[in-house]
């Protein structure tokens, strides 16, 4: 790259001679150099080459007195192109990353809408009936409504108005069918405003929400009653 002297650069090659494994190495780390500059090379600013190409000229036409300044100000100049060559090189990885991400949100958010208009159309079906559910005399602030479609037995939560419990404590829906409790799963007071997909049930004359342990039970407990709604259904 010219930034020896003459008699480093006689040292070098007289150890060469003596030294087979070192011309070994000089050779593999220029084909790896070349190898590594044709694989990863960026096209520079045009002006950052005519500069280089400037000062290599001055080199050649100055004086010895200023060569070795002009020697110097030459490397500095090749350490900075191979600079700026590698920082065009992380830029270039770093907006192709940005662009897979940008890509992968774009994916899941037409994902995600395509499961929103699907949970839209299955709640605002003619087969699907809204339950208002409103609070007890334990919780009378306590309200949800359930979409609940009897064809497909689908059943959709909106927690409106539910207050928060302990961390080892959840809300636990429940349909009721002919005197009997089915559980259709566990929620938290956080899922306010969220469309929550339960459990299916085919048959329900009514609703009910229970607080229970943390995981959910097998049996309500009627005493922590916190809202119901019928269904006005005749099943």
């Amino acid at each position: 790259m010219g930034l020896a002297s003459e008699s480093e650069k006689a040292e070098f090659e007289q150890m060469c001679a003596q030294y087979p494994e070192l011309v070994a190495e000089r050779r593999k780390f220029e084909e790896s150099l070349e190898a590594y500059a044709s694989e990863q090379a960026v096209r520079p600013p045009l002006e950052v080459k005519a500069k280089i190409l400037k000062i290599i000229t001055m080199e050649n036409s100055k004086s010895p007195r200023s060569s070795g300044l002009l020697r110097f100000v030459a490397a500095a100049a090749v350490i900075l192109l191979i600079g700026m060559v590698v920082l065009y090189y992380q830029v270039n990885q770093q907006n192709k990353e940005l662009a897979d991400s940008n890509r992968q949100l774009g994916d899941r958010l037409n994902q995600a809408e395509v499961a929103l208009n699907k949970v839209v159309q299955e709640i605002s079906g003619p087969s699907t009936t809204v339950v208002n559910m409103v609070g007890t005399k334990r919780e009378p602030k306590a309200s949800a409504n359930v979409y609940w479609d009897s064809t497909s037995s689908n059943v959709y939560l909106l927690v409106k108005n539910m207050p928060e419990l302990p961390s080892d404590q959840q809300y636990q829906l429940w349909a009721l069918i002919d005197n009997k409790q089915k559980n259709l799963g566990v929620f938290d007071a956080k899922d306010k405003n969220i469309i929550l997909k339960m459990d299916s049930t085919k048959k329900a004359q009514a609703f009910a929400i229970t607080i229970e342990k943390k995981g959910g039970s097998p049996h309500p407990t009627l005493d922590s009653l916190q809202s119901v709604g019928k269904t006005q259904l005749t099943q």
